[in-house]
């Protein structure tokens, strides 16, 4: 495949570095000037032409807020931020980045279908087209809070799943996730590095995502685009993902190439996706287009990537309706991914439902989970101390870490995979005659493995 052919989803590297530079030519214009701050820039995702000033103003932001963040934020210009900033609760939505990551699994039909399809190509399709449709839930301008050591989250309830996710480390912040049902298992490490860059930060996916689909047995491996999050102080905060998302099986060599476009001048491009499914010989089989945040479709093609003649576009999925003025910008699966009506009978105490920050904040109480984010911080601290005092390394207990190292575009990751004892844990349970629980959201949020008397 030839990388450089437009119509073949075009370079990796490349779309990156123009759609980033793209940016600075895009509707923008600096503050600098107009409300004293050097190198910062405005930009309105619908590309209009409003004064940068009136643009800056539009975020959610109180002028004494901005000012002091910014006094604080920037000496981190150029720096990576992933876990070395304190940041206020004022960014954040009530979810951990554990909870963020089940968040794929609202349209986990489409890896059904996929697991269901004859046709090897419209089985990449179909799990291609599964990877895109988180991207809707991606768009919100809202943080995740980091996942304390040893915190875990667990999803049962839809489409027939059971998904468990684990922060198996916390310096470098990797979170490790699995998932199942009868038709596909996924597994992930994730981990991001960021660059701050003032006024945005990029966010580098280094991460591996794979889906073994259980009739064939076939193996999927995802190289996603990096993320881009724009307006974080001044103006408008919202999210564009630039880039080339690569699916590959790795059983037969075929593969998906699709290009994220940025978003240009009054708005241009902005959510849109095209590409191909490319045979192991590398030539094109479906046309795939649409827009992230909207819908998918497909339509057969020859070599050159032209539709078949008797063919048509066919829509492959279409984002289900959100509530209207969502606080959060939440889907209607992000709720329930809150509630505990997707949670098991006998609900992990280290659960994400039970952090007393993210509880305090959907309830609207900023000064409380500004206080309850803080005092986890510093458990966190404190038993790191007391761990390694008594010469202690920490231990996942779902996942367990492996000696391989696979590359990825933005560095190399540590892999952690999945060793099967959650599966045995909830048998258990599910198989006891034990009452179940009516009120576990009183559980204590417990994701410690050692205890200290106090925080220090």
């Amino acid at each position: 495949m030839d990388s450089t052919d437009p119509k073949k989803g075009g370079g990796f590297f490349s779309s990156i570095a123009a759609s980033i530079s793209n940016f600075g030519s895009a509707m923008s214009k600096s503050v600098n000037g107009l409300i004293g701050y050097e190198g910062l820039e405005v930009v309105n995702p619908e590309g209009g032409t409003e004064d940068a000033e009136d643009e800056a103003r539009k975020g959610r932001w109180k002028q004494e807020d901005r000012d002091s963040y910014w006094k604080i934020m920037q000496k981190y210009v150029g720096s990576d931020v992933t876990s070395m900033v304190t940041l206020p609760v004022l960014i954040f939505e009530p979810m951990s980045m554990l909870q963020k990551m089940a968040e794929l699994m609202e349209y986990s039909y489409l890896l059904d279908l996929a697991d269901e399809c004859e046709d090897p190509y419209m089985r990449l399709m179909y799990a291609t087209t599964w990877f895109i449709s988180v991207y809707y839930a991606l768009q919100r301008t809202w943080k995740p809070f980091n996942p304390i050591l040893g915190e875990t989250y667990e999803m049962v309830n839809h489409g027939g799943i059971t998904f468990i996710s684990e922060q198996v480390s916390h310096h470098p912040p990797i979170s490790a996730g699995h998932a199942e049902n009868e038709h596909f298992i996924y597994d992930i490490t994730s981990k991001v590095k960021t660059k701050f860059l003032g006024n945005s930060v990029d966010i580098y996916p280094i991460g591996r995502s794979r889906v073994t689909l259980k009739r064939d047995g076939v193996v999927l491996d995802l190289v996603p685009p990096p993320t881009k999050v724009n307006n974080l102080i001044f103006g408008r905060t919202w999210v564009d993902s630039p880039g080339e998302m690569v699916l590959t099986n790795l059983t037969t060599g075929d593969k998906v190439v699709l290009y994220f476009q940025p978003c240009g001048w009054f708005g241009a491009g902005r959510y849109e996706v095209d590409g191909y499914v490319y045979d192991a010989a590398e030539e094109p089989k479906i046309l795939m287009t649409g827009k992230w945040n909207e819908s998918m479709s497909y339509q057969p093609c020859d070599s050159e990537g032209e539709p078949l003649p008797g063919t048509e576009l066919k829509e492959a999925w279409r984002v289900a309706k959100a509530p209207e003025n969502d606080r959060f910008q939440y889907t209607h699966f992000a709720h329930k991914l809150n509630s505990f009506d997707t949670a098991p009978n006998k609900l992990l105490e280290s659960d994400s439902r039970l952090r007393p920050d993210r509880s305090a904040l959907e309830s609207g109480d900023l000064s409380q989970a500004g206080f309850e984010k803080s005092r986890l911080e510093e458990r966190q601290r404190a038993e790191k101390r007391s761990r390694e005092s008594k010469g202690h390394q920490f231990t996942p207990k779902w996942f367990d870490p492996t000696s391989e190292v696979t590359p990825t575009p933005w560095g190399d990751l540590e892999i952690y995979c999945y060793n099967g004892k959650y599966t045995e844990h909830r048998a258990a349970i599910d198989s006891s005659d034990g009452v179940k629980e009516t009120d576990v959201s009183s559980k204590e949020f417990n994701p410690w493995q050692y205890e200290i008397s106090s925080p220090e």
